[in-house]
């Protein structure tokens, strides 16, 4: 499990750390690390470090110090660096003399070629984006130059992945001491590149955020015993699709049924019903007991009281698009059985009062709040699909309650973004709440699942909703194989 923590967490931690070391020991540790990755980027070039020219963006504070001694390594081992200074007056001064003992130079001017550039203007305590000066430096680097940021590429929030203003794309971070959740959430992420951990030794306790592996989801996936029949693997109810949406219905059910679920059961119009036993002929029709409810994918207009009368029942339930509108407060916070949201950015506006284009810039800050207001679990779809847990029972149990650590999905891909993709998640995550998971971690694994089974069936190629659903199989498989 990737574990990432706040810039309040990792500086605490420094601190204690660095009271036990030697001044400046915690920053070479740092910048060994650096150069090492650095340096075997390099090493993929014809005349490996020796000759390679390296460019350091240097910023005033501790980032730009690891710069500076990082570059000092590669100095040494025959590389020409320099440095350019977002301020002449303000470079770290050990780092400064270290590149310059080492045959470093410092210039005012982005050299015109270069084979490595290195962002280290802006630590995991920069807010609002680049400034002019730090921003314009950043506009000269070569095209098609690889750029490695130090910690974090500097623009980016690290305790939530917002980019305010202009901030720097990099192809390789070099994060040191724990993950930052800005590099492992959207905008932030796609702006790291692929991102390597360098162990200093820190200390840390509860993380903020965390991202499931293939072990952490095999661990959660329901396991059928030897005495298992439908009934005890669990019957996750459908209440979906509509005259005008009945293929929601179908994709729903898939989900469901490919997903793990002993039975399905299909509540909705005829239309729909009989579109779903055309395709999956094992569904039972009608309603019965079941262990979980989905209720909403393609439901349309003026079926809230269905939405109400399910979440009236002592079930996990998980609400999805059309049964997300008029939710009423009070009666998810009431609920003591798991309640799973899965809401686009859009429908997670309405939800909040607010814009869309503000849930995008600060999807962590959505969720959270999603979670809090209404005491659920929350998965809020998109291209970094993030869950999070609220308190009480509405929350889904077993999730620590709101403020424990937001779940980031590290598998999304974009062909995912295709009409019917939402409704076979809801019927997944619906299956494994059925099952027996809390709402947050049916949600987790559901999402984890649901990118691996688009990866697959996508294979860089379009991919339909259909297709998902039918790759489940396999990705299940995947994460159980060692």
């Amino acid at each position: 499990m990737r574990t990432a923590y706040s810039v309040e967490t990792v500086r605490a931690a420094e601190r204690e750390l660095m009271d036990r070391l030697p001044e400046g020991a915690l920053m070479l540790r740092a910048a060994a690390g650096l150069a090492a990755v650095c340096a075997g980027l390099l090493a993929r070039r014809p005349g490996r470090v020796y000759g390679a020219r390296v460019v350091l963006l240097v910023g005033p504070g501790d980032n730009g110090g690891d710069a500076l001694y990082a570059g000092a390594r590669l100095a040494r081992r025959g590389a020409g660096v320099t440095a350019v200074p977002m301020d002449p007056l303000r470079m770290h001064a050990g780092g400064l003399a270290a590149l310059r003992a080492a045959g470093g130079r410092v210039s005012d001017t982005m050299p015109a070629r270069a084979d490595l550039v290195l962002d280290g203007l802006l630590g995991i305590g920069g807010r609002g984006g680049l400034r002019p000066a730090a921003a314009a430096l950043v506009e000269r680097i070569p095209a098609g130059v690889p750029v490695v940021a130090v910690d974090l590429p500097s623009g980016v929030d690290a305790d939530t992945g917002e980019v305010a203003g202009p901030a720097v794309t990099a192809d390789v971070t070099v994060t040191f001491g724990a993950y930052k959740p800005g590099l492992l959430i959207d905008p932030g992420a796609s702006r790291a590149g692929a991102v390597h951990l360098v162990d200093i030794g820190l200390a840390l306790g509860g993380p903020d955020a965390q991202a499931l592996q293939h072990a952490d989801v095999a661990a959660l996936l329901p396991e059928p015993g030897a005495s298992s029949d439908k009934y005890r693997r669990g019957v996750v109810g459908i209440v979906a699709g509509s005259a005008q949406y009945p293929g929601a219905a179908v994709l729903a059910v898939a989900g469901a049924l490919r997903g793990g679920a002993g039975a399905v059961r299909y509540v909705g119009p005829a239309a729909a019903a009989d579109a779903v036993l055309a395709r999956y002929p094992e569904t039972l029709i009608g309603r019965g007991r079941v262990q979980a409810w989905v209720v909403g994918p393609g439901l349309g207009e003026g079926r809230g009281g269905e939405v109400a009368g399910l979440l009236a029942e002592d079930v996990p339930v998980l609400v999805d698009a059309d049964g997300l509108r008029g939710l009423d407060t009070g009666v998810l916070r009431a609920r003591s059985a798991p309640t799973l949201l899965t809401p686009h950015a859009g429908e997670a506006a309405a939800l909040l009062g607010v814009s869309r284009e503000s849930v995008e810039a600060g999807r962590l800050r959505a969720v959270r709040a999603l979670a809090e207001r209404y005491g659920v679990a929350a998965l809020l779809k998109g291209s970094t699909t993030l869950i999070a847990s609220g308190g009480g029972g509405g929350g889904g149990g077993g999730g620590g309650g709101f403020g424990g650590p937001v779940r980031v999905n590290p598998t999304g891909t974009p062909w995912l973004a295709t009409a019917g993709s939402g409704d076979v998640l809801s019927g997944l995550a619906g299956a494994l709440l059925a099952g027996g998971l809390s709402g947050a971690d049916a949600g987790a694994v559901a999402a984890y699942l649901h990118g691996l089974a688009g990866r697959r069936a996508a294979a860089g190629a379009p991919v339909l909703a259909q297709e998902v659903a039918q790759a489940l199989p396999g990705a299940w498989r995947d994460v159980r194989t060692p």
